[in-house]
């Protein structure tokens, strides 16, 4: 057998100082150099309220773009500087790079002559983007993302976030909740449009401000807000909750235990014909040109409606759902892998499936259940991916054999009961959900509420036999 290779050992101590000072140009801590270095805490949130995101469009003047657009640029290339610096570091000299560090760096890039447009942009900026690398690269460490990548203009996000030393907050005393917004290295607050109030009194926690691809800028306010939940939802002259299985698919995008179904939007397919056109037009168009440049513009303007209606959809939806019910259960999808790329014999068949799936937005659906279930003292209840849900009779519990997608309705062969294909996995999943949910709420001390959400894959022995 091979001797195993050892795994490189980092730099430390003063050998790692030295390399980082002479070689990658990082200073000394200067600032407080006698007091011994602490870890830097987050902002925590108080254990009765949570934080709530409100996402606001403003109208920039000529000077404020132009800013922003200096904004973004600096934050992308911080970010892709930190990013080669990190990774340069542990490969060249092995010597580990923290978020410390790249703000040290960060100061000398500023006093460069060739990268002192740096100054232009407030600092808390620049030091947030590269606190998103160290996050990026946290993720990375515990297994829960890839590799960070460079940003590139154009196929990355425009994005700035300002912590709350980067703009001022100003609420308007005649309309409580809203008020001026003055970011940092600008004169003028932003011109915006209040579609809805912030909580009264409260001050954001912090702004992000985006550029889409149409063109349009966003601000997204962070606030601290105490939610109240909503009132039991009970089953009328009864003190069981009410339940509701969710069963999410192409057909229906929702169907209900009650038989109710809500249909798919199908807002690409809808749309096929005109994006196909625009595709069409924009190849035809000069590289570089203004009129590619404006056929680029309508395309990102359709897919922003697109998006618009597809969230304002779910919103409607979920919340709806919740408000109705106590206990909502839906089964647990793995929406990556049903997106996987198919190879070989049928793969123009799959590749319409997963635009169909990512059409419906499964991800975005359950995502939404999720945090709202939170905030408003329900509990949703994920049922395991491997439960039968549409093979099982909702009527004597016998498991039939596998059945096509293309099956939409079938008898049980024990109780000869006919069923709807999507309303009997609904069922099925509500009963499953109702019964983990008592299992877990038996538990419980007397006066607990059940937590918001109950996973059967981290119970133990609560499956169904099946």
């Amino acid at each position: 057998m091979g001797e195993t290779a050892e795994k490189p050992k980092a730099v430390q101590g003063e050998e790692a100082a030295r390399i980082k000072r002479e070689t990658l140009g990082i200073g000394d801590r200067r600032k407080h150099h006698t007091r011994k270095a602490t870890a830097l805490k987050g902002h925590v949130k108080n254990a009765d309220t949570h934080h709530r995101l409100y996402r606001f469009r403003f109208y920039p003047t000529e000077e404020q773009t132009r800013q922003l657009q200096r904004t973004f640029g600096a934050c992308r290339w911080v970010y892709n500087e930190g990013l080669a610096l990190r990774s340069g570091a542990w490969e060249r000299h092995r010597v580990r790079v923290g978020f410390a560090e790249t703000c040290r760096a960060l100061t000398g890039w500023k006093r460069r002559e060739e990268t002192a447009w740096l100054a232009e942009v407030s600092s808390s900026v620049l030091q947030q983007s590269l606190r998103h690398l160290d996050q990026a690269f946290g993720r990375f460490f515990k297994g829960g993302a890839k590799y960070p990548r460079p940003k590139r203009k154009g196929r990355s996000r425009d994005t700035a976030t300002f912590a709350r030393t980067g703009f001022k907050w100003v609420e308007d005393p005649e309309r409580p909740g809203t008020g001026r917004i003055t970011l940092a290295k600008q004169s003028r607050s932003l011109d915006m449009r209040w579609s809805r109030a912030l909580p009264a009194g409260v001050v954001p926690v912090r702004l992000s401000v985006t550029r889409d691809r149409a063109g349009r800028f966003f601000v997204s306010v962070l606030v601290e807000e105490y939610i109240a939940p909503l009132p039991m939802a009970l089953v009328s002259g009864s003190p069981e909750p009410r339940a509701a299985g969710v069963d999410v698919g192409l057909a229906s995008l929702v169907t209900l235990d009650d038989g109710t179904k809500l249909d798919h939007p199908r807002l690409l397919k809808r749309y096929a014909e005109k994006l196909a056109r625009l595709q069409r037009e924009l190849h035809r168009k000069a590289k570089g040109s203004r009129n590619r440049n404006r056929v680029r513009q309508e395309i990102a303007r359709l897919y922003a409606l697109i998006t618009d209606v597809r969230k304002d959809m779910l919103d409607r939806l979920t919340t709806r759902l919740v408000r109705e019910n106590q206990v909502l259960v839906v089964e647990d999808l793995s929406v990556a892998t049903l997106l996987r790329a198919a190879r070989g014999k049928g793969r123009r068949r799959k590749a319409k499936l997963n635009r169909a799936i990512v059409d419906a937005s499964w991800g975005e659906l359950l995502r939404q259940l999720r945090y709202k279930c939170e905030w408003y003292g329900r509990t949703l209840v994920i049922v395991d991916r491997f439960f039968p849900s549409t093979r099982r009779c909702s009527a004597c519990h016998c498991k039939g054999p596998r059945l096509d997608v293309s099956v939409r309705e079938w008898t049980c062969i024990e109780c000869g009961v006919p069923h709807d294909r999507d309303v009997n996995a609904a069922v099925n999943l509500r009963d499953e959900g109702v019964r983990l949910y008592w299992l877990v709420a038996s538990g419980l001390p007397p006066g607990r509420r059940p937590p918001a959400v109950i996973k059967a894959s981290e119970l133990e022995g609560c499956f169904l036999a099946a």
